[in-house]
């Protein structure tokens, strides 16, 4: 048996929210289950209390970065300084907000060495949330409507625009929640713009069971794996709790015509709502893998070894299609940090490296 390919590969987005976890502490799970590749795993939070800081057996080291938000040198120098010192070869990003930015630092990132399989500017705009609905156009797919709005006074006028109740309140990032009454949608509105700013999104409620697939595009129109779900359990934020891997051959159709039409590179998840008469209805585009993904290894379809396999130049056939019928169930758990633990990632923004 030939040895396994080393690879050093940087992942973020290692939170542990119970109500709403990030991708990133489930991708490196999978990378670390790996049968292709030996991966070690450098994880890069951006905030102290994330977990994945603390769970060596999933990040054999760690890092703090500062937000984006910070300003573009200051999080380049940052990642050049943390390229330096661990040398990872690939990079995945876990978090929509990061995106954009990753995605205009991609050459930059390839210049010093670093891969990535990362959406464009154009792809990432084509299925942002307030432009969801042109982009199912396109791929025949149906898609509740949508408004971008910046006041709140909408949702006691909504009628006169053809919006009911319920219908569910967007951020542009982050965070949903169905709203059954005008107080209800104008609370919602205020606590995601308090979160995440403006604009705030209204969208259409559209009724059924909701249906999950997460997938690779390689950027030339191409489905290279796919793994679906359906939620049986939620959290508050309505994230899954738990959920069975399904085969809904429809949900995979509109899934390929989606990627054929924005030629998507990387990672994503389309999430779809399964109505009363069978027919299927777009409510959501994330460009990067679900917190869910360790179901992918789970029923043998391990998508983030695919993915770096993918961006280390391997030729990779379309993977077969997952069996339904298999269950995950999250759970929280504490880690027991020693305080000098945490304060040398305050302080020096490291952890057992």
């Amino acid at each position: 048996m030939s040895a396994r390919r080393v690879v050093t590969v940087a992942v973020t987005g290692i939170t542990a929210r119970a109500d709403n976890p990030g991708p990133g502490l489930a991708v490196a799970r999978c990378l670390k289950e790996s049968t292709h590749l030996e991966v070690r795993v450098v994880g890069l939070a951006y905030d102290a209390f994330d977990p994945g800081l603390y769970l060596p057996e999933w990040c054999d080291a760690a890092y703090l970065l500062p937000y984006p938000s910070a300003g573009e040198e200051t999080f380049m120098a940052r990642l050049a300084a943390l390229h330096d010192e661990t040398g990872f070869e690939v990079l995945i990003p876990c978090l929509d907000a990061e995106l954009p930015t990753f995605a205009r630092l991609a050459p930059w990132l390839a210049e010093r060495g670093v891969a990535t399989l990362l959406p464009g500017a154009e792809q990432i705009r084509l299925r942002a949330k307030d432009r969801l609905a042109e982009l199912a156009r396109g791929a025949d797919i149906d898609c509740p409507e949508t408004k971008s709005l910046f006041r709140e006074d909408f949702f006691h006028a909504c009628a006169d625009e053809g919006f009911g109740y319920p219908l569910v309140v967007k951020g542009l990032f982050y965070d949903a929640r169905v709203a059954h009454t005008p107080d209800e949608a104008v609370a919602a509105f205020r606590r995601i713009a308090g979160d995440w700013g403006l604009p705030v999104l209204a969208q259409k409620f559209a009724p059924g069971e909701e249906i999950n697939l997460t997938g690779l595009g390689d950027g030339e129109g191409n489905l290279i794996g796919a793994v679906m779900m359906k939620k049986r359990a939620l959290t508050d934020k309505g994230k899954a709790w738990a959920g069975i891997s399904i085969h809904d051959e429809a949900l995979l159709a509109a899934a390929r015509r989606l990627l054929a039409a924005t030629r998507w590179r990387g990672p994503l998840e389309v999430e779809v709502m399964r109505g009363p008469d069978g027919r299927l209805s777009l409510i959501e585009i994330n460009p990067r893998f679900p917190a869910w993904i360790y179901l992918s290894a789970g029923v043998g379809r391990n998508l983030p070894e695919t993915l770096v396999r993918l961006i280390l130049g391997e030729t990779v056939a379309e993977l077969p299609a997952a069996a339904a019928g298999t269950l995950f169930i999250r759970y929280a758990l504490e880690t027991i940090v020693p305080l000098s633990a945490f304060e040398a990632v305050v302080t020096g923004g490291m952890q057992h490296a």
